[in-house]
């Protein structure tokens, strides 16, 4: 990408805030994943990823985190297959005895103007990865999350004012704000808190992935603030509500979408 998104947390100052914990973040290899990535470490987290098949990305995020003198482990696979978050849930208890933080952020995004031609192998791929992963990972996670732990789960602004040519998409970030609200009061009784980010136009990889080049270029323009965000403005929501800054939150959604007002 031209120019490369902002997700080293080159500004970034950590106090600390994370010191000791283990997190697991799904889609850490670039983006907004990588800026959570590094900034959890900044804070002094030990930090998983897992990524698709990125290898060299997901290698920088490795090496950006173990700049941050913290430990660092990389698990390439599927999100969408229950039994390889199962894998990815052992690698990283293997890795640091146990999860105290989890971050379900990995998405794809396809651009479709019309319903008509939106395919079903295309709406379920986008349910798997984006809605089903979240079941998945939380579900092989939980059992290794001490009381008291934290999930954050990435959903979008669209999940609020809908976007008319990611139909499938807008509908699996709704999802998972039910989902995080739901999960929320589900493990009140362990003291786990569950919420949410719904980033706006963010200038990340899963843009041009997503979108044909004009589009891309203009990507955020229509945001009140006339700009796509970067990762690195949207990683610090992700921070406050791992660490115990936000321990009277739970079952709550973050906004940092360039000044859209969604009322929900």
């Amino acid at each position: 990408m031209e120019p490369r998104p902002d997700s080293a947390m080159e500004r970034y100052r950590g106090a600390s805030k994370l010191a000791g914990k283990a997190a697991l973040i799904s889609g850490g290899d670039s983006g907004i994943g990588r800026a959570v990535a590094v900034g959890f470490a900044k804070e002094g987290a030990h930090v998983a990823i897992t990524y698709l098949d990125e290898h060299a990305d997901a290698a920088e995020t490795v090496r950006l985190i173990e700049a941050q003198d913290r430990r660092a482990v990389a698990i390439p696979g599927d999100i969408g297959s229950s039994d390889f978050c199962r894998e990815a849930a052992r690698q990283a208890v293997a890795a640091f005895g146990r999860i105290d933080i989890l971050v379900n952020n990995a998405a794809e995004q396809h651009l479709v103007e019309r319903l008509e031609d939106l395919g079903d192998a295309q709406i379920e791929r986008t349910f798997r990865t984006n809605v089903f992963a979240q079941f998945f990972l939380t579900r092989a996670v939980l059992p290794h999350m001490p009381d008291g732990g934290a999930i954050v789960n990435t959903t979008s602004v669209t999940a609020y004012k809908g976007s008319p040519a990611l139909l499938d998409y807008s509908a699996t970030k709704g999802a998972i704000v039910a989902f995080t609200r739901s999960l929320s009061q589900q493990l009140l009784p362990r003291g786990i808190r569950v919420n949410a980010v719904a980033p706006g136009p963010i200038w990340t990889p899963l843009t041009p992935a997503g979108f044909p080049p004009d589009r891309t270029a203009r990507h955020g323009e229509n945001a009140p603030m006339q700009r796509a965000g970067q990762p690195d403005e949207v990683a610090p929501c992700f921070i406050f509500l791992a660490s115990q800054d936000a321990s009277y939150m739970t079952g709550q959604v973050l906004h940092p979408n360039g000044g859209t007002v969604v009322n929900g």
